[in-house]
């Protein structure tokens, strides 16, 4: 399985941008699956920002990004989705889609990117002030 992560870009304070991750392999059906996006700035750990169960009837996200960013996902596409709104330059960061491990354990561990198998080459959003 292979996850490509597109749309990132420089943008102004304020502006949107929209991230898309498709991800592809044989026998791979992207609906079973939970996916979650993060984040990692420089010199900073990788964090969570939103992650959505594999019907897509459910989402979380980060405190710092709760009411500006939305995530969905097209099983049709095998794609999924990060609007994101009202940017800042605290926004700034590579950001990352992955593939959650395990639907047993997803409400205690979505937010964990150490529950991710599967992860994007990444795309970079720089927000100027």
């Amino acid at each position: 399985v292979q996850l490509q992560a597109s749309g990132g870009g420089l943008v102004q304070s304020g502006g949107s941008l929209r991230l898309s991750c498709v991800a592809s392999g044989p026998t791979f059906d992207f609906s079973d699956y939970g996916m979650g996006w993060f984040r990692q700035a420089p010199g900073k750990e990788r964090e969570f920002v939103a992650a959505i169960t594999w019907s897509g009837g459910s989402t979380y996200y980060a405190d710092a990004v709760k009411g500006r960013f939305t995530v969905s996902r097209n099983n049709a596409r095998n794609t999924v989705f990060l609007q994101m709104n009202s940017l800042t330059p605290e926004d700034t960061a590579v950001y990352y889609c992955a593939i959650h491990k395990d639907n047993g354990i997803w409400y205690r561990t979505y937010h964990h990117r150490n529950f991710y198998g599967v992860w994007g080459q990444g795309t970079q959003v720089t927000v100027s002030s």
